[in-house]
């Protein structure tokens, strides 16, 4: 069963599916309670309101007897790093540069389920049962994946690839069905640093912790309230998430462009001008980012770090667009909005 599942998850356009036990991540709850606790979930309140089902599955669904775990690879065609260089161009992570991957896997891990569940009920388990999970859910998907074989998390806490480097989705398929677990994969980041040098904000206080309340990813796209300032230059042209510890990532070498052609970037979100967006009013923007992870940011939150980008640009041609946003209706836009003013003022 194992191995026509796993042929008939690539036939879906997976690269990895292995599986795990439900009690494969005995580790979690302590972790995940030192995380919440150190004050490292920043807004992120609903991590402590389902911690007793993210810390084990089996409180999440008693009925699960296996996890299978899919890896699907959405590495990007060239360097992500390119852009940041190109201080009057927005910078998007690559993973939100095409369609939204909440649809795209979920969709895919429904049919893989769906045939899941006729082959075991042609087998004689009538009772076969699933249930399909992507990002949404309290599922601690980077520990069960490692636990299932597909990688490890990095120093970085992502997890790594050795076939695929480190640009992967993740998506679960919990099952009733007794299926063997597969072995973990061991840790192969050895004496690199590679990923904790490149965080523009420090925001690795060890290696294998992460602290998002200084993540450029959280801070632009989790985080409700203004940008700390001490943040705010380091952030530079980042107006969705943050790619730097996973594109240094000596594995990456054996990484391969995405071949899911639903993911695959929008040409018009690879180098967009700052300028561009900025003119854009809430119906543009929704227009734009439609089916894009952006748009879950709501335009006021776009404009904030839409303007934060402008500020670190030193381009003085952004003033005009920059000033139009001074006593927005959105005090964070317009907070944003005069911040950026002085600092476009400051390097003429």
């Amino acid at each position: 069963m194992k191995t026509k599942l796993a042929a008939r998850a690539r036939d879906l356009g997976f690269d990895l599916c292995r599986v795990a036990a439900p009690d494969a991540i005995p580790l979690a709850p302590e972790r995940l309670r030192a995380f919440i606790e150190a004050g490292r979930a920043g807004d992120m309140a609903w991590l402590a309101e389902t911690e007793p089902r993210r810390a084990d599955p089996r409180v999440l669904w008693p009925d699960v007897r296996a996890i299978v775990m899919l890896g699907l690879n959405y590495g990007p065609e060239r360097d992500p790093l390119e852009t940041l260089a190109d201080r009057s161009a927005a910078n998007v992570s690559v993973y939100a540069r095409g369609r939204d991957y909440h649809e795209v896997i979920k969709g895919k891990l429904k049919q893989l389920a769906g045939w899941l569940v006729a082959e075991a009920r042609r087998a004689g388990e009538a009772d076969a049962d699933v249930k399909v999970f992507v990002d949404t859910a309290p599922v601690m998907e980077k520990p069960l994946a490692e636990a299932a074989g597909l990688g490890w998390q990095g120093k970085h806490t992502n997890l790594v690839s050795r076939e695929l480097g480190s640009w992967l989705f993740l998506g679960s398929i919990f099952t009733t069905l007794p299926l063997a677990p597969d072995a973990p994969e061991g840790d192969h980041c050895g004496s690199c640093r590679a990923c904790l040098d490149a965080c523009p904000t420090d925001a690795f206080p060890a290696p294998y912790q992460l602290d998002a309340t200084r993540c450029i990813s959280y801070l632009t796209i989790e985080h409700q309230g203004a940008i700390p300032h001490e943040f705010r230059k380091a952030i530079g042209n980042r107006i969705f998430g943050c790619d730097d510890c996973l594109a240094v990532c000596p594995w990456n070498k054996w990484a391969q462009a995405g071949r899911d052609m639903k993911l695959a970037a929008k040409p018009e979100l690879e180098a967009p001008r700052i300028a561009d967006w900025l003119a854009l009013d809430d119906a543009g923007f929704r227009a734009t980012f439609a089916n894009t992870p952006v748009r879950r940011l709501g335009y006021a939150r776009f404009k904030r770090n839409l303007l934060i980008a402008a500020g670190n640009s030193g381009d003085a041609a952004l003033a005009a667009l920059v000033r139009a946003h001074v006593g927005a209706p959105s005090p964070l836009v317009d907070e944003a909005a005069r911040w950026a003013m002085g600092e476009l003022a400051a390097s003429v």
